[in-house]
């Protein structure tokens, strides 16, 4: 039956508790204490119940309560203590208002409860999840979670930052385990009148809406916003009339459906994201694609250039790529959103006709090689091409992205390869567990979680006592258990399970047993049962009763992923064959608040991807953050940690040709570890019954990791290397009326008609080919610029070992020094070097683009080398050669003497 009007009815409040409300729909109240324990105070079992959900919670509670509530003068006191809070909260100093200077305008804009005034700077957000709450369940995993913990430290730091995203009706799904252990999925309803979402309203009161065009239709969506902090995260939704069912679906659930509905959420994501931001008058200076989802924003942006600005479609392609940043989150090409070329004609094909170009031009943005017609269209090189800063999220992750998408700068070596790497990290505040947060206020003070590495409050760490340390852990791992078993208990009811299968659960694992980790996505190169691989040897650790060991696990598989979910039934199948139900639990519904208890529970946090394949892994993270030990491969970020004094590495960061013998060598080396390390260090006690030499290593992984792998140092990272220059260039770009970027634009286009007539002639090399080390090498080059000028380019000496097949590798450029032109024209260029290693050693020489206004002499994908096929006359003292096809092979090969 339908309505023949809808309500929008709101938690009536006694007055004086009415900075609940405020409270409420600011999500800063998930890191802070005070505010998330005013709520539970109100109603324990409608909080647990509420998913920890205040706004749910405020309109579920009984009046008399209310009542009550207002008359309680501890409660008010708190109250008042966490407005207080979140006031000073918002309007402090903070680290963007000392870096980059005030008047941005978003500190603070949250009290105005609608849409903020128009920016000087700000940065928008754009990811396909994000990871808050528990009770805002539209994430999947990893990356949604990183997101959310972005936006809560941009507001931390003071970023004036807005996130951009799409909001799921039924977002990510609900696990359940049928009787066999295979994972079931259930969709509940999302009810975002219940949510501490803000629904935008234009000034008459209406809904705010935006439209993107489809084939033959047009697409509306409201936009919700949700606060987090001082940050606003707005989120389009199509579940609207006047949109066919079709359409209402597009933000139905997360990475559901087709190819279609994917391609449906990608042009709304990132299309009607950019128009969302223009209709909230936001004027973005920088725009961040969190992966390729959102990629299709950079066309949006260029039409809008295009139509609004009367630019052309080579300086607004200039503006976006000028200002736009990439993230990359995938190690594997499998991983990448690749649509046919036929799909993005029929939805995009328009954009070919407003830009100018033909459809394979168009296509060609998506494509690594533009001459192969027949090659997908990849969201992950639309974004690299239409970005100028791109990053991978760990040092090793930023390694194989260089080698992953090379093709892209075909000329340059693999370490040159312009994407960078800015490690990962988690939000402190949020997933280190209440009571150890306040046990680090009490000893570090309360900056610890956002202080870096060089804050001499680390050297604090020792200052608390081991004792408490270890008991605080202890009762972190009794919170653990005791939730697991209400969980399970609660779980096997809904199932219908025996009795004597729930009152089994009531009794899972021992408080007081060595408890090892593993909860994350259960795709298959995460090898969730590695520790499974020898039946016999698992049993043997799991059988010793005088050191006993338990595991928990949790995690979810896409629905779609038929082998993770085999691996979910097989270790539920190896629990209940072997018998091991109180020593071995599955946790379901795995989600962040179960998340935040086993990071915080554990003993030791288990991790065994494939290497290279895991991009970061930030649960092992907030388990460092918490004091757990992380026994993992080294992959991602335990890769650059020290996991010698914080952990234990498997294996040497070894990558194998043959993954079933990888396999067998790592199963072993866990094994091996976990009899010989994790068990004798963890039950050796001493008089008190502590474990030492586990608290030292507790300490050491707290006092390590939570500086640098925090949210806090990353959200300052991207801001110094990413933001702020994104920023700058926009302003410099779209100065007086676009100028500079209709000069860089035509500068580009000059560049290529003329860059291969461009001729390396003469090179003369001062020394012999036998020289010692720190010898000074003299050498000149005359180089046939053509029609270019010495301003158009930069010459540069390339000089580092030369390897095996006769390349230099980990090559240093040296810029050299225009000296003027010689009598025939040729521009000459000289400069010194040195080698301070000996060996064989080699030296090339090539040509970069130069201009001021481009963000790097990479930006135009040109560089010529002196080893091309163009003659080459190389002089040195002993000898005459020329150079060979081969990129930066050496010119010149110096076997230098100590």
């Amino acid at each position: 039956m339908q309505p023949i009007r809808t309500f929008n009815v709101s938690p009536s409040l006694p007055p004086r508790l009415e900075p609940l409300r405020r409270l409420a729909y600011n999500l800063q109240w998930d890191w802070n204490v005070e505010a998330k324990d005013l709520f539970r105070r109100l109603d324990p079992d409608l909080w647990e119940s509420s998913h920890h959900n205040p706004v749910l919670l405020l309109g579920n509670i009984s009046q008399a309560r209310l009542q009550e509530a207002a008359e309680d003068e501890g409660l008010l006191a708190q109250m008042d203590r966490a407005a207080r809070q979140l006031e000073e909260y918002l309007h402090e100093r903070t680290w963007y208002d000392k870096n980059r200077g005030q008047g941005s305008g978003v500190r603070g804009q949250e009290t105005k409860e609608s849409t903020p005034s128009p920016l000087s700077e700000c940065y928008a957000y754009f990811s396909a999840e994000f990871g808050l709450v528990d009770c805002l369940p539209i994430y999947s995993g990893g990356l949604g979670v990183l997101a959310g913990d972005h936006l809560k430290s941009a507001s931390d730091q003071g970023l004036p930052l807005v996130g951009v995203g799409l909001l799921y009706q039924q977002g990510y799904f609900a696990q359940y385990l049928n009787a066999d252990g295979w994972q079931q999925e259930r969709y509940p309803i999302n009810d975002f009148y219940n949510m501490p979402l803000h629904l935008e309203r234009n000034p008459d009161g209406s809904e705010l809406r935006i439209a993107v065009d489809y084939p033959g239709r047009t697409v509306y969506a409201r936009v919700w916003r949700v606060q987090v902090g001082t940050v606003p995260l707005y989120m389009l939704d199509t579940n609207i009339e006047p949109n066919n069912s079709y359409d209402q679906n597009i933000t139905d659930q997360l990475y559901g459906g087709d190819i279609d509905m994917r391609i449906h959420q990608e042009i709304m994501l990132g299309i009607g994201g950019v128009r969302m931001l223009k209709a909230l008058g936001l004027n973005v200076t920088a725009y961040h694609m969190n992966e390729g989802h959102s990629a299709f924003l950079a066309l949006e942006r260029i039409r809008m250039l295009m139509q609004e600005e009367r630019l052309d479609f080579a300086t607004a392609k200039q503006v976006v790529a000028a200002s736009n940043l990439f993230t990359t989150h995938t190690p594997v090409p499998a991983g990448i959103d690749l649509f046919p070329p036929d799909k993005v004609l029929y939805y995009l094909g328009r954009y070919a006709d407003i830009f100018g170009l033909s459809r394979d031009q168009l296509l060609g943005l998506g494509r690594e090689n533009t001459g192969d017609l027949t090659a997908p269209f990849s969201m992950a090189v639309l974004a690299l091409k239409m970005a100028t800063f791109t990053n991978g999220v760990a040092q090793l992750h930023g390694m194989v992205s260089r080698e992953m998408f090379q093709s892209l700068w075909r000329n340059l070596p693999k370490e040159e390869v312009p994407i960078t790497a800015i490690t990962n990290g988690v939000h402190a505040r949020s997933c280190v567990a209440k009571s150890t947060q306040e046990l680090y206020d009490r000893y570090l003070g309360p900056n610890w979680s956002s202080a870096p590495a060089e804050n001499p409050l680390w050297e604090r760490m020792n200052a608390i006592p081991d004792e408490e340390l270890w008991r605080n852990h202890e009762r972190c791992r009794l919170d653990m258990i005791v939730y697991v078993r209400d969980h399970l208990v609660k779980h096997l009811r809904d199932r219908g399970a025996s009795p004597l299968e729930i009152t089994e659960a009531q009794e899972v694992l021992d408080p007081f047993a060595l408890t090892i980790g593993f909860a994350r996505r259960f795709a298959t190169y995460k090898r969730a049962t590695l520790w499974m691989r020898d039946l016999e040897r698992i049993k043997r650790i799991l059988g010793n009763r005088n050191r006993k060991v338990q595991f928990v696990i949790a995690g979810k598989a896409h629905p779609k992923d038929i082998p993770g979910k085999e691996l979910i039934r097989e270790i539920n199948h190896f629990i209940r064959d072997q018998g091991y139900e109180k020593q071995i639990v599955f946790v379901p519904n795995y989600d962040i608040h179960v998340a935040r208890l086993l990071v915080a529970g554990c003993d030791v946090w288990l991790n065994t991807p494939r290497r290279p394949r895991e991009a970061s892994g930030t649960s092992g993270m907030k388990a460092a953050m918490n004091g757990l030990l992380n026994l993992s491969v080294l992959d991602g970020w335990w890769d650059e940690a020290d996991y010698v004094r914080t952990g234990w590495a498997i294996g040497n960061g070894e990558i194998y040709n043959d993954p079933t013998y990888q396999d067998e060598v790592e199963a072993n080396a866990l094994y091996d570890l976990i009899e010989q390390e994790v068990m004798p260090v963890f039950y050796e006690r001493d008089a008190d019954g502590l474990p030492r030499r586990w608290i030292d290593k507790m300490k050491d992984a707290i006092r390590l990791n939570c500086p640098f792998f925090n949210t806090a140092r990353m959200v300052r990272d991207y801001a110094l290397r990413g933001y702020f220059p994104a920023s700058d260039r926009f302003f410099t770009l779209t100065a007086n009326d676009y100028a500079p970027a209709k000069e860089l634009a035509q500068w580009k286009a000059n560049l290529v008609e003329h860059w291969f007539n461009i001729k390396i002639e003469d090179i003369d090399i001062s020394e012999p080919a036998e020289i010692q080390v720190n010898r000074t090498i003299a050498v000149k080059a005359r180089v046939n610029l053509a029609t270019l000028t010495p301003d158009d380019v930069q010459i540069e000496l390339y000089q580092g070992s030369v390897d095996a097949t006769g390349e230099i590798v980990h090559g240093i450029p040296v810029v050299m020094d225009f000296q003027g032109e010689d009598q025939q024209g040729r521009s000459i260029y000289t400069a010194n070097i040195t080698y301070t290693h000996s060996g064989l050693q080699g030296l090339s020489l090539r040509v970069l683009p130069k201009h001021p206004y481009l963000s790097s002499s990479y930006e135009p994908r040109l560089v010529l080398w002196a080893t091309d096929p163009n003659t080459v006359r190389v002089h040195t003292l002993d000898s005459q050669s020329s150079g060979d096809d081969v990129t930066s092979s050496a010119i010149a090969q110096h076997p230098v003497a100590l």
